[in-house]
């Protein structure tokens, strides 16, 4: 008997499971920030796994700069960082993931780094567990394929700064089973996060519509229509954002938009997505925002 495939993966199963121990790849800006809100939100033990031993290091630093701010502030006390603290294990060896329930991949985006990526978290995670990616632009559906488990693979788009940021954007795949969605739903929510469900398109909601404005923003600077200052203060007191979009490129890194933008251009084909020739050169350049200490801004 013929069975109709769920492309949107949107019905209900009746049996949450718990995720119980989470895994993260990456340790880097958004990895590290998953892993805190993991431990310390969720209260679950939290295995962070990278290749280079000293980004872990900067990132358990990072995050203790961080705990220690909020008990500071009166948002924590320090029995509850340092529990949060105690709940996280690192390593650099993937074996580590040996017993979790989810592993999110939070590496560079970069679609067949992420390929190669998923291909060995399903070789080292047990068969029960769910892959999800940080992506925050790659086919869910094609990162699934490198799996031997794409029913199991799901999309957990995280916002800048993950501490701080309430939305988690969940994209299912094509494949991605209903078990699956709702899990991963569940999880979120015990991070204390707000969640939405995007279909498995190109830049998802948030960058669907984010990029192009920054974009847009870097090709009004290319062109001389304003300064860098005139076109964030235009934007930011003009329709009430928090920041301009240059300094919001900045924050997020210029070539994490330019990566984010070639994804639209290529996989949708349209030149409305095209990448401006000035984040184009700013990338070339290293000037790749605050995190190298310049982009349209110096830091």
């Amino acid at each position: 008997m013929r069975r109709a495939l769920n492309s949107k993966a949107i019905l209900r199963s009746s049996a949450i499971r718990n995720l119980s121990t989470v895994g993260v790849l990456g340790a880097g800006q958004m990895g590290g920030g998953i892993a805190q809100v993991a431990a310390v939100v969720a209260q679950k033990p939290v295995v962070l796994v990278d290749s280079n031993p000293d980004q872990l290091d900067r990132a358990v630093s990072f995050m203790g700069k961080l705990l220690g701010k909020a008990v500071d502030k009166g948002k924590l006390t320090r029995e509850q960082a340092d529990a949060g603290l105690a709940r996280l294990s690192t390593s650099s060896d993937m074996a580590s993931f040996a017993e979790v329930d989810i592993v999110v991949e939070a590496a560079t985006e970069n679609v067949d780094l992420k390929l190669k990526l998923f291909e060995q978290i399903a070789n080292a995670t047990p068969a029960h567990s769910i892959l999800a990616s940080n992506t925050s632009s790659i086919s869910i559906t094609k990162l699934a394929s490198a799996t031997n488990r794409p029913e199991q693979v799901i999309g957990m788009h995280f916002m800048n700064p993950v501490p701080v940021m309430k939305l988690v954007e969940v994209i299912p795949g094509l494949l991605t089973s209903p078990q699956t969605l709702d899990d991963t739903m569940k999880l979120a929510k015990e991070m204390g996060k707000v969640t939405t469900q995007s279909r498995d398109i190109p830049g998802f909601i948030a960058n669907r519509i984010l990029m192009p404005y920054i974009n847009e923003a870097i090709q009004a600077l290319y062109e001389g229509i304003g300064t860098p200052e005139d076109i964030d203060t235009t934007m930011k007191l003009g329709t009430n954002v928090p920041m301009g979009p240059l300094t919001l490129a900045d924050f997020i890194g210029l070539d994490t938009c330019l990566a984010i933008m070639r994804v639209l251009h290529t996989e949708l084909g349209d030149s409305k997505y095209r990448p401006s020739p000035l984040l184009v050169q700013y990338v070339n350049a290293n000037r790749l925002g605050k995190k190298s200490g310049a982009g349209f801004y110096e830091y």
